[in-house]
Parts: C-alpha cells; structure tokens; sequence
C-alpha cells in the first residue's frame, strides 16, 4: 500500500490508468461494476495490464457503484460488496507499488428543480459508498465524470464527512469555449473555486466532449483559478456514434501529445478516460519520462 497523500505532495507527475468500462464492452462484458462479481479475473486483467504500462495508481472499477446509482438502473447489487470487490480486484493487481483509488461518479439522476431528488438524497447515497470504499481500505478517492456541480460537491462532502483520505474531483467539460463549461453551464473558474471551498485535494477534469488539447486549455482556466493541484483525464479523442455505438478512435501516440500538453497547461495528475487503453498509458508514460 503506498501513500497517495504523499504522492500528491511529491511535485511529481501522478500517472493514473485509463478506461475500465470501454475495455470491458470490447471483451463483450456490459456490467461495469457488476463485473466485478460475475467476471472478476476479466476485472484483474485490465488492472495488471495498466499496471504494466506504467500508472502510479489503479482506479478500483466501483464507478457509479452508489445505492440510487444501482437501484434506478437495477444493477441487482449490493452496495457493500460490489465495493468491496472492485477494491479487492484493484489492490490485488497494483501489487504494493501503486496505490488504489476508490472510483465514485453520478448517480445518473438529476437535483431538483430538474427532477425530484434532493442534495440530502445524493449525499446520503455517497456517504454509504465512500465509507465501504473507505472500510475497504483504499489509498485515496476520486470522484469523476460528474456533469453538475452541485452533484459533484455532494459527493465531495460526503467523501470528507466519513473519511480523512485524500479526495480528487474530476468534472466532465462540454466544451473549452466560454471559460470552459458543463452540461449544467458551470465554468471552469466556478467548479475549482467551490470545490477548492469545499475541501478537494486535487480537482480536474474528466471525459466529456473534449479531445486531449482542447482538456488542456480548460486545465490552463483551472490552473488559473486555484493552487491545488489539477488532473486531466482525457477520452480517446471525441466521442463519435457511429451506428449505435459511441466510438473514440485517437490512436495511443496522439493521445500522448494531448497528456504531454495537458501537463504544460499545469495538469500534475494525468490519465485516461473512455476509449483509452493500456497502450495509450504506455505512451503517456513513455513521453512523460522522456
């Protein structure tokens, strides 16, 4: 088990992995988290083979494992042990060189007034899943691919309320232009300020509708808008549907460069989200060291 806090205090680049849910779907595993049950050894292999390439840290694949997450889209599993699971799974491929973060994203609900469910509701359901994770015994949490600020500082308070590790906040950008926005209109200067307020360890942003480069100016507003320090996790270029599948097909090399200019924008946590795989990792490690 390393020392993530210590990690992020380094002044080094932290090189997460990159995308469990698009490397699943292309062995034909649709569960997500619930593969951790069903297809566990499928679960460690993605993670080893991160590893190999070079991460700093492993993401447990517990990803929108929350309780209103599960029940809405009748997931058919219990809170506590696909959780734990995705932790067992994670710590069981990085060995005792990499650390393990717990993966919390949305609830894929709306607050209100867009539809019924209150902050109190979200938090109630990220305290539940932040203290398994917690219990489980991870490194730190990251809490990523949230599109409203408001859900992402629920899930954020929850985080700190039942535990003292280190938290990361990653938001998902629609687009660069006008100071960086959300689905929900929340700029780049909004999101580092009021999760910066609310006591984040580190703050970035995640998937979205952003290539690499375009990741990189709304890390350079980010940059601008807090001293913490700031993570890019970039899909695989822009998604595209082509039929009925979302397809990102930036090739390892490219993605590389955009990691590369995410970090000169000010990035010091970097990694790879939708359509990523461990050879767009490699490469990221590659020029990172180079």
């Amino acid at each position: 088990m390393s020392d993530f806090r210590q990690l992020l205090k380094s002044g080094s680049v932290v090189l997460l992995d990159g995308a469990m849910g698009t490397q699943l779907d292309a062995t034909g595993l649709m569960g997500r988290g619930g593969t951790n049950l069903d297809a566990p050894q499928a679960v460690i292999e993605v993670h080893q083979a991160y590893a190999r390439a070079g991460c700093d840290a492993i993401i447990a694949n517990t990803l929108t494992m929350n309780r209103i997450y599960i029940e809405t889209h009748n997931v058919g599993v219990s809170v506590r042990e696909v959780n734990e699971a995705g932790v067992r799974l994670a710590r069981e491929a990085a060995g005792d060189d990499r650390c393990v973060l717990g993966d919390m994203s949305s609830t894929g609900q709306l607050l209100e007034p867009y539809r019924t469910y209150t902050e109190s509701q979200f938090c109630d359901a990220f305290r539940e899943q932040a203290r398994v994770l917690a219990e489980a015994g991870v490194d730190g949490l990251i809490v990523e691919t949230v599109f409203d600020l408001r859900e992402a500082l629920c899930a954020l308070r929850a985080c700190k309320a039942v535990c003292g590790l280190p938290v990361i906040v990653c938001v998902a950008f629609r687009t660069d232009a006008n100071g960086g926005r959300t689905m929900m209109g929340d700029t780049a200067e909004q999101c580092a300020r009021q999760l910066a307020d609310a006591g984040a360890d580190a703050l970035g942003a995640n998937c979205g509708d952003l290539d690499p480069l375009q990741m990189s100016r709304v890390v350079a507003l980010l940059r601008a808008a807090t001293d913490l320090p700031i993570a890019a996790q970039p899909n695989a270029g822009r998604p595209q549907l082509i039929g009925d599948r979302t397809v990102f097909d930036m090739g390892p090399e490219p993605f590389a460069e955009g990691i590369v200019e995410c970090v000169r924008e000010g990035a010091r946590i970097v990694g790879g989200c939708c359509g990523t795989t461990p050879k767009h990792i490699e490469a990221a490690c590659r020029r990172l060291r180079s």
